[in-house]
């Protein structure tokens, strides 16, 4: 057994338990965190294809932005995971049913020489100067670049979604209209009012002699 046939077995058996512990542990954070674990050996596994860009995007996307924030999220809202849980039995079988046919697709893509499947070709060795990275955006921003800038799109709207459903008026709010703010003239924001010099007041000898007494 090669040596990087032992490691992508060992990335595969901790991908799978992990992913499974994912949708298995009843704490939401252990969760959350058994997902990173299983980003990072996805991320094992694309590095052994020779897509270190996917597998360094998949670490710092994934795993440095969105499920930190997941793992924020959880932890900071007040969440009754136990209801939830409710209706877990009642969907139970459409789950069943769906596990089964990855099952059965998997079985086929790996075991498709047992059925009597043509092997895919391997692919042809590329060159010392070959980059993973220019190739992607070359084929990124030419052959794709229509449906590249409609994901953009869908993500602006998500965005301002997110925005527009978190932003609630409440009275106790205070704002300023801009266009209000931008016609004051410089001079009506400062004024300068001269006032007279107050005099000192002596305080009376009785006063003074009960502020002697307190000290």
């Amino acid at each position: 057994m090669a040596f990087t046939t032992f490691i992508f077995y060992v990335l595969a058996v901790v991908l799978v338990f992990s992913a499974l512990r994912v949708v298995t542990a009843r704490n939401p954070v252990h969760a959350v965190l058994f997902l990173v674990l299983a980003f990072f050996n996805a991320g094992g596994i694309w590095l052994l294809l020779s897509a270190e860009f996917l597998a360094v995007t998949l670490v710092m996307v994934y795993v440095g932005a969105v499920m930190v924030l997941f793992l924020f999220v959880v932890m900071m809202l007040d969440i009754d995971f136990a209801r939830l849980r409710e209706g877990f039995w009642k969907y139970l079988p459409v789950g069943a049913f769906v596990g089964l046919l990855l099952a059965v697709e998997m079985g086929l893509v790996l075991g498709g020489k047992y059925f009597g499947l043509a092997a895919m070709p391997a692919p042809a060795p590329t060159a010392a100067d070959f980059s993973n990275t220019r190739e992607i955006g070359r084929v990124l921003y030419t052959e794709y670049a229509w449906p590249f800038e409609l994901a953009s799109l869908v993500l602006l709207v998500a965005m301002i979604a997110a925005v527009s459903l978190t932003l609630r008026k409440r009275r106790t709010d205070k704002w300023v209209r801009p266009e209000t703010q931008v016609a004051v003239r410089h001079e009506a924001r400062i004024e300068l009012v001269k006032m007279a010099a107050e005099k000192e007041v002596e305080p009376e000898p009785e006063a003074a002699a009960d502020d002697a007494a307190k000290a």
